[in-house]
């Protein structure tokens, strides 16, 4: 199992949305880095654990925990031209651009990005580095456990 960190906007798709959700389930759609789309098609299985993460909001930090539901597939959102994720270069038979299902686990108390980083046992956690800007990163089990006893 691998253990994931996954932000989402608030405004876009909260821990609570994800929740009232049919079977609290979302395809994790319009990721348009091709890192974060390489760690959920090549890396990504179905049962590893995330963070959700609420990003570009008031007060950042992790709301609660899912899981990954399903195996990577093509994101529709870049075939739709009234998208925002449109994009013209791919196509249904090369698609550019994946997505996994994510699952609620359980919302939590939100772990505030000010929290996560005064805790010194989680210094090397990606979000925490300087000009880290990518939706989706890998944690470190110990790491992971760490923010489990906190929450």
């Amino acid at each position: 199992m691998r253990y994931w960190l996954m932000k989402s906007e608030p405004s876009d798709v909260s821990i609570d949305d994800l929740g009232a959700l049919p079977d609290q389930t979302v395809p994790w759609y319009g990721v348009r880095n091709y890192q974060a789309r390489n760690f959920m098609r090549d890396q990504m299985k179905a049962g590893d654990a995330v963070l959700f993460y609420h990003s570009s909001c008031a007060e950042p930090g992790i709301a609660g925990l899912a899981q990954v539901a399903s195996p990577a597939y093509p994101d529709d959102t870049q075939f739709d031209s009234k998208s925002k994720y449109f994009d013209p270069k791919a196509t249904q038979a090369s698609p550019r651009w994946f997505h996994v299902d994510v699952k609620l686990v359980r919302k939590t108390r939100l772990m505030s990005i000010k929290e996560l980083r005064s805790h010194p046992e989680l210094a090397n956690l990606r979000i925490l580095q300087k000009g880290n800007r990518l939706s989706i990163t890998p944690v470190d089990p110990a790491d992971y456990a760490f923010i489990l006893s906190k929450l």
